[in-house]
């Protein structure tokens, strides 16, 4: 008998005793996990689920957490100013041994369900939002009004004195005047908060490190000489 199972978007088909490789698991070496989502069990009565076979299950023990192979990633921009980049990654990676294929009963087993670690993170989210003391009702707007007491109308020369000033308006600067900064590059930049050039004229070296990092063009605000450009600018 096999079983064609689902976990971190994608399908495999196993049978007992498979040794299998799938995306990181919340779980250590040596425990046992049971996977819930089947999609097949095949045999000689084949069972095709709707998403999922119901109460199947795959059963298999935690044998390690790796590392896959390194994979390298280059980009290269001919008409970027010769702009070139390289990543490296190396995907977490949980090896299982399959120990038992499940027909029915899987839903009683009481063995830990497989989830991936970025899954319980937002379980632990998800329970600490839910531990929250639920916020009271506001009362509605009508109901607000007729509880308050009536106030003395204030004299207008108070009202002069109580008005807040009108903040003034501070438009954004054309950040595509930048030498590199396109379109897409502008709206990266709007995004984290930066959208006149008299604030990249006063970045220093740890900011630069910083929108280095979040831009994903290490060491380009230097070399294009954006700060020395920005000051030019901020001054018309």
């Amino acid at each position: 008998m096999f079983a064609v199972l689902k976990t971190g978007g994608k399908q495999y088909k196993v049978q007992s005793g498979d040794m299998l490789r799938v995306e990181k698991l919340a779980a250590d070496a040596g425990e046992k996990v049971q996977f819930n989502e089947v999609l097949m069990l095949g045999g000689d009565k084949p069972v095709i689920g709707a998403p999922f076979v119901a109460g199947a299950a795959v059963q298999a023990e935690v044998v390690d957490q790796i590392k896959g192979d390194k994979v390298i990633h280059f980009v290269k921009r001919r008409r970027k100013h010769g702009s070139k980049r390289t990543k490296g990654h190396r995907q977490q990676l949980t090896v299982l041994r399959v120990t038992d294929i499940l027909e029915k009963g899987g839903d009683k087993s009481g063995v830990k369900a497989a989830m991936g670690a970025g899954s319980v993170a937002g379980v632990a989210v998800a329970a600490a939002e839910a531990k929250k003391p639920a916020k009271k009702a506001e009362p509605k707007k009508a109901d607000a009004k007729a509880a308050e007491p009536k106030k003395a109308a204030p004299k207008k020369a108070d009202e002069k004195k109580a008005a807040p000033k009108k903040a003034a308006k501070t438009e954004a600067d054309d950040l595509k005047q930048l030498s590199g900064v396109g379109p897409a590059l502008e709206k990266k930049l709007h995004a984290a908060g930066v959208t006149t050039f008299a604030q990249i004229a006063a970045w220093g070296k740890s900011e630069i490190a910083e929108f280095d990092e979040k831009l994903s063009f290490k060491g380009r605000i230097e070399r294009e000489g954006w700060v020395a450009q920005a000051k030019k600018l901020a001054k018309g």
